[in-house]
């Protein structure tokens, strides 16, 4: 019985191993008809397919290619190195971005903190300095910094951001034609900057005529017209992009550092390393020097802006000029943007500036304006808002006189006015640190406006210019809180009713219901040089 099981089952192997090798005589002959495989060798077999040819097609130039060609070779590519003051060796690309502080507005002749918020700026929209491989400093730590530029006159004249050059100890310029062993390029200097607008000048020595580029009128421009931006993105020279204007007269920097930054924004492709270069309208003149990008990535986003040309002329002809430096006319005034609709119907005015505070000693003091008059016209032509009163006096020379119209308690008049030189007019603004009384007795406007003021102590009381009560504590989700107000703040009027002790206040809380417009005159403290605020609300 065993002999029998054996023998069915090696008849069963030997039957399956007859299967397989048939199975495999069938692929292997089917291998070789398919791709003419013997063994392990292939056979040459007849190829029916058509090189591929490259066809001469000329396409016609576009506008972007004409422009690009015409004024490309004006473009340049900047580098900058700054010596060593900390052992570092990190590599920037120079952009731009926005900070965020919330400074008071002026008639644009405020002290800005741009400087001081550059950093910031910087590190928000560009990640701080970006580290590269050994530049060959010998470990000195020298800082190198790309940037963009284009050429306005034959005889080397360049124009680009201050932000490009800030604090460079040496500047280089490479042509598009310099060749690419000439690493650093050729020296140049400064010939100005103008830190409100952000632009600088400066000069290489040419060695004979340079291709130069044509300044366009910013204001003729429109939202949705094609440009065109050239510059060295990531050291990536003579990069050319296109887009369109995506918006007029951006604002990105709040209070004084942004007051005479009013940019072209752009959806062309701009990138660390655009900063100070041409943005193009389709005849190939200059509209805008690319700025600044806003940015999540460090990288493009759609969001660019541009310095406007007409901006730009006007700032090169001062810092070309013997004095290298900008000259902007100022009243000595300061303001707040952004107010609410209440405050205009609280003082009775749709269109003008109401005045935050007055430069003691100042043109519009000289003048007999005071905190709380509401420019109403410059020389009869109406004013709308900060941003075209600013753009009036600052366009004046010192010494010129100008004709304000103003409201003061609902009454019109007229004062003449002797433009300053806006950074005198400033130079000497003082500070005071007023002090107040820690006791504290509950407010009676609590209930409605959830605020508790006290008054100044006695040793206190004269140390601002105008008399309030301190607020000692602001409940959460009240009136008061909503319209930002903070404990140590001081209010000096309620609706335009002065509240110089605790006793004025409450008469005037007292009289508010549901629908009154609320507005509270606020001055802090700890800094009384930016004057009186202007902050309120409907109560509900």
């Amino acid at each position: 019985m065993k002999s029998l099981f054996a023998r069915l089952r090696t008849r069963r192997l030997a039957s399956a191993y007859v299967v397989l090798a048939t199975l495999t005589v069938a692929i292997v002959a089917g291998s070789f008809a398919v791709h003419g495989v013997r063994g392990q060798e292939q056979q040459p077999s007849s190829v029916d397919a058509t090189p591929l040819k490259i066809v001469n097609s000329p396409i016609a130039s576009n506008e972007f290619v004409r422009i690009a060609k015409q004024v490309g070779p004006a473009v340049v590519n900047i580098n900058t190195q700054t010596l060593p003051k900390q052992s570092e060796n990190r590599r920037q690309f120079h952009g731009r971005a926005l900070p965020l502080p919330q400074n008071p507005g002026d008639d644009g002749q405020g002290q800005g903190d741009g400087e001081d918020n550059f950093q910031d700026f910087f590190n928000r929209f560009f990640g701080g300095q970006i580290p590269s491989p050994d530049q060959g400093d010998g470990g000195g730590g020298v800082q190198e910094s790309l940037g963009s530029g284009f050429i306005v006159d034959p005889r080397g004249y360049i124009i680009t951001n201050d932000h490009v050059v800030d604090k460079a100890d040496k500047i280089y310029v490479k042509l598009s034609t310099d060749p690419d062993s000439q690493d650093l390029g050729r020296p140049a200097r400064v010939i100005g900057i103008d830190k409100a607008t952000d632009l600088a000048v400066i000069k290489i020595d040419a060695g004979g005529p340079l291709p130069t580029m044509k300044m366009g009128n910013s204001d003729n421009v429109q939202v949705g017209d094609w440009v065109e931006a050239i510059g060295s993105p990531f050291a990536l020279s003579q990069t050319v992009t296109a887009g369109i204007i995506s918006a007029k007269n951006r604002t990105i920097e709040p209070g004084p550092s942004g007051q005479f930054q009013h940019f072209l924004q752009t959806d062309a492709a701009i990138n660390p390393g655009n900063s100070g270069g041409p943005l193009l309208d389709m005849n190939g003149n200059v509209i805008g020097v690319n700025t600044a990008i806003y940015t999540q990535s460090a990288g493009y986003q759609g969001i660019g802006f541009a310095m406007p040309s007409n901006t730009v002329v006007a700032v090169y002809n001062d810092l070309i000029s013997p004095t290298h430096k900008v000259v902007r006319g100022s009243i000595g005034i300061q303001f707040r943007e952004g107010l609410s609709d209440a405050v205009n119907r609280v003082y009775g005015f749709k269109n003008g500036v109401l005045v935050q505070q007055v430069q003691p000693g100042g043109p519009a003091d000289r003048a007999g304006l005071k905190d709380g008059d509401i420019i109403t016209s410059v020389d009869g032509r109406p004013v709308k808002d900060g941003d075209a009163l600013v753009d009036e006096i600052a366009s004046r020379r010192p010494g010129s006189t100008v004709q304000l119209g103003y409201l003061r308690s609902g009454k019109q008049d007229i004062a003449s006015v002797t433009i300053g030189d806006r950074d005198k007019v400033f130079a000497d603004l003082g500070t005071r640190q007023p002090q107040v009384n820690p006791e504290s007795t509950e407010s009676a406007g609590e209930a409605k406006l959830g605020i508790v003021v006290q008054e100044e102590s006695q040793a206190d009381q004269g140390k601002l210019k105008t008399p309030g009560v301190v607020i000692e504590s602001v409940r959460t989700g009240s009136f008061a809180d909503l319209q930002g107000l903070e404990p140590g703040l001081v209010i000096t009027h309620v609706n335009r009713q002065p509240t110089g002790n605790k006793d004025q206040f409450d008469a005037v809380v007292q009289k508010l219901k549901t629908g009154d417009d609320v507005v509270f005159e606020v001055m802090d403290p700890h800094h009384p040089e930016q004057g009186i605020n202007y902050v309120g609300g409907t109560l509900q």
